[in-house]
């Protein structure tokens, strides 16, 4: 079970950074330390007790049999009867003998050297009683009675407490493992992520940029470059916008919330989808209403943005787009890739990407979920894979 518990540990923490390690065996050091001195007490302690309890039972038999031997004695000296201890005699975890008022041995099987002083006494691993309770009958002034099994009964018995001590604290390190691995989860899931997200953020800055320095290369910038260099700037500033958004943790100083005109901002800002929409042969239609909500420019322009991207980027090539502001609600349908059904509750989640056909760093969806529930603004969305996906927002 330890080699397992090993090459498990060994497996796991492969993918672990050096700090995730160090807080991985720490926090396990920690929890096997304490639980081996606190199961080591508890075993110690029971060992302790039952090893007392064998030695009052051995104790309690031995002033027993001692007293029916006393008995026996007295009982056939006053009959005048032939004394039958033989039975006594033959017991297998006893040693016994009788001794005279000199100490001399007159019966018995015990041969060891003792004082004969009445008493409970031990000698090496073993207990000896002296009982004197016979008071000479039959010339018999000391009884010596020794148990030989109770260090073997102990033995077995500390025996049993180590086995039983090993497989607990195997089935608590084990235990212990499974409870750092959660432990570490959490951190290690959130490296990854990070790490995700700030190669994801890499490539999306990456190609906006190298638009730029590829029509900056030109002294005199034709009308198509120039409209490359503004798509370009136009998505850094998004990407600058969202990842603000996200790192201020939305505490922007400069937010104005005031009744805003939303068909005439959704116009405005589909000026600068156009040339993505063209480029990728997709159709935008409109069903706009005059319609206006008590929010922050900025943060509408978020939400509609992040949104009308996601529509176009993750479409068919030659596919449309719905637009629709109509009774309080803004839809936003598209005829794209879908997503599906088991990740509908996850894509509001930040840096989860329920698809990698397109680029995108997972937290666009995130920022539209806070501003949605800030301005108190319940969405929806629906979608069927390889066919639509409409997102529905109802101020």
């Amino acid at each position: 079970m330890e080699n397992a518990i090993i090459n498990f540990q060994k497996e796991y923490t492969i993918d672990l950074t050096r700090s995730e390690k160090v807080t991985f065996i720490r926090f396990l050091s920690l929890y096997l330390g304490a639980s081996f001195i606190l199961l080591l007490l508890l075993s110690l302690l029971y060992y302790q007790n039952e090893k007392t309890l064998h030695l009052d039972l051995a104790k309690t038999k031995m002033e027993n049999i001692s007293s029916q031997l006393s008995s026996r004695i007295i009982f056939s000296h006053m009959m005048d009867s032939k004394l039958d201890i033989d039975d006594y005699l033959n017991m297998k975890q006893y040693e016994i003998a009788f001794y005279d008022r000199e100490g001399k041995k007159i019966l018995g099987n015990f041969n060891d050297k003792i004082k004969l002083e009445n008493g409970f006494y031990q000698k090496d691993s073993n207990y000896i009683l002296v009982d004197n309770s016979t008071f000479g009958h039959l010339g018999i002034f000391h009884t010596v009675i020794k148990d030989k099994l109770f260090h073997s009964l102990v033995h077995t018995t500390r025996n049993k407490v180590l086995v039983v001590f090993l497989i607990t604290y195997s089935f608590i390190a084990l235990i212990g493992f499974f409870l750092a691995k959660l432990f570490i989860k959490p951190i290690k899931d959130e490296r990854e992520k990070l790490n995700n997200f700030i190669k994801d953020t890499t490539h999306e800055l990456n190609t906006p940029i190298s638009a730029i320095l590829m029509s900056s290369e030109s002294d005199n910038l034709t009308k198509k470059q120039l409209e490359r260099v503004k798509l370009a700037v136009h998505r850094i500033s998004e990407i600058y916008s969202d990842l603000t958004y996200i790192f201020l943790e939305e505490k922007d100083e400069n937010r104005v919330v005031h009744e805003l005109e939303l068909k005439a901002l959704i116009e405005e800002q589909l000026k600068y989808f156009e040339v993505i929409a063209l480029k990728r042969k997709i159709t935008i239609h409109l069903d706009l209403e005059e319609f206006s909500y008590k929010i922050d420019k900025n943060d509408f322009i978020r939400l509609f943005n992040n949104i009308l991207s996601n529509a176009i980027k993750y479409n068919k090539k030659e596919g449309e787009v719905f637009i629709t502001l109509k009774n309080s609600t803004l839809s936003i349908k598209d005829t794209g890739i879908g997503i599906e059904k088991k990740k509908l509750n996850d894509i509001f989640n930040r840096y989860y990407r329920a698809t990698k056909e397109q680029g995108g760093f997972g937290i666009g969806l995130n920022i539209v979920q806070n501003i949605c529930k800030e301005y108190d603004i319940s969405f929806d969305v629906k979608s069927q894979e390889r066919k639509e996906t409409t997102f529905t927002f109802k101020f």
